[in-house]
């Protein structure tokens, strides 16, 4: 049979048999994240377009060429949430939270969408899981969301993977930063590619983190940016390294590391599949990134207020698990198929199917199949235990057979005794 439709590009489908990694994904990162004190927050998907403009800044890659925008009958302009980060911080304004108890921790997970080219593990539709820690600037806190990323990485088994750490400054000491790397490309626009001579005018420091080869050979000889860093940045950046050390786990200082968001302040993270270092020679995949962003609420009209959040990009741990073959338990074994005839049958077998889900008796059925034949052949396909048989004359007596798959023997037993009839098959 012809399909006239298909998926659109850079969207992908989360297939039956992929739902038990999938499933282990999202429970484990849920887990972990309420073990850490976070509670879970849904947004909306769709947000006013200025939310992202103002949040994630008009000069981002997101906004300049990413963002799925449309404009209602109304005049109104919507837009496909990008990212979470801003939605969270419009929720947590909009419904009273900074008069809540700080910080307040907060994760969600959900679909994004960014209109970019699809390419092996970058799609238009995935998915993030997000933490954010908003009201309380320690460094601490820094790391105690990049130790998330790191233990749930491990706990589901995705590894290698190293972690990458930079600091960006603030609004104090970033300028300089800013000048200093504007000198420094001023000869060398020539070298870089055509979007880092705009990001040059617009955010010269987006030229760090472009990936094209030849911007990347001149990258090396660009200053670091710790030694542009004010005292306070310089303070904060140096006891974030120190609690990483008590964490135990191997990260990298990386001097080119810089986000694709304007909303960043001092701590900045990646985390890499992979052991790779700072070498220009690959580009490995991000399983996760982040860093604190201490204007952003303010700048969507709440006061001063430190926050630090990540996202981690689940359908590239899945990728990864897929790729290992990685097993999270098999599904339950089929112990018991409900075979029906007629309709008094199917009438029954509703009901019937109602008090095994309360007695714990999970039971595949094939109710829209007229042939018993057919159906036995389903049952023993999907290696059933049992198969009970009831048709027209055992819905009527009040009975149904019970069939052991493997022999073929069969027994009669009333309905109204099949639950504890099951459970002392099963025991015994």
């Amino acid at each position: 049979m012809k399909n006239n439709f298909q998926i659109p590009s850079g969207m992908h489908d989360i297939l039956p048999e992929q739902q038990n990694v999938w499933q282990k994904i999202n429970d484990t990162l849920s887990s972990i994240a309420q073990f850490y004190g976070f509670q879970r927050i849904d947004t909306s998907i769709m947000e006013d377009s200025e939310l992202y403009i103002k949040g994630t800044g008009e000069s981002s890659e997101i906004v300049q060429k990413q963002m799925y925008t449309l404009k209602t009958a109304g005049g109104d302009s919507l837009t496909l949430r990008p990212e979470m980060t801003p939605g969270i911080i419009r929720a947590y304004l909009e419904h009273g939270m900074p008069n809540l108890a700080s910080p307040m921790k907060l994760y969600a997970s959900g679909p994004v969408f960014r209109r970019e080219r699809p390419q092996s593990g970058r799609y238009r539709q995935f998915h993030q899981f997000d933490l954010e820690t908003i009201g309380e600037q320690d460094p601490v806190l820094d790391v105690q969301i990049i130790q998330f990323c790191a233990v749930a990485l491990q706990s589901l088994h995705v590894g290698p993977f190293i972690i990458h750490i930079n600091s960006i400054g603030c609004n104090q000491c970033r300028p300089h930063y800013k000048k200093a790397l504007k000198d420094f490309y001023r000869s060398k626009l020539r070298q870089v590619c055509a979007d880092c001579r705009a990001r040059y005018k617009t955010n010269v420091l987006r030229i760090l983190d472009c990936k094209d080869e030849k911007c990347q050979r001149v990258r090396t000889q660009v200053p670091p940016i710790l030694d542009y860093l004010c005292e306070e940045c310089h303070n904060h950046f140096k006891l974030v390294l120190e609690y990483m050390d008590a964490t135990g786990f191997s990260y990298i200082v990386n001097h080119y590391l810089v986000r694709g968001l304007d909303y960043y302040t001092k701590t900045v993270f990646e985390i890499f599949a992979g052991d790779v270092s700072t070498s220009t020679e690959q580009t490995p995949v991000a399983l996760a990134g982040g860093g604190r962003y201490d204007g952003l609420v303010r700048l969507l009209g709440g006061k001063d207020t430190p926050a630090v959040g990540m996202a981690m990009g689940m359908e590239r741990i899945m990728n990864i698990l897929e790729e290992k073959k990685a097993t999270f338990g098999k599904e339950a074994r089929i112990r018991v198929f409900l075979v029906q005839l007629g309709d008094l049958a199917k009438k029954k077998s509703l009901g019937l199917m109602e008090r095994f889900r309360l007695s714990g008796i999970p039971v595949q059925e094939s109710l829209g199949r007229a042939s018993i034949k057919s159906q036995l052949r389903i049952a023993d396909k999907v290696g059933a235990e049992f198969a009970l048989i009831l048709g027209q004359k055992e819905a009527i007596d009040g009975t149904v057979i019970v069939r052991e798959m493997e022999n073929g023997i069969q027994e009669t037993v009333p309905l109204e005794q099949i639950v504890s009839y099951l459970k002392k098959r099963f025991a015994g």
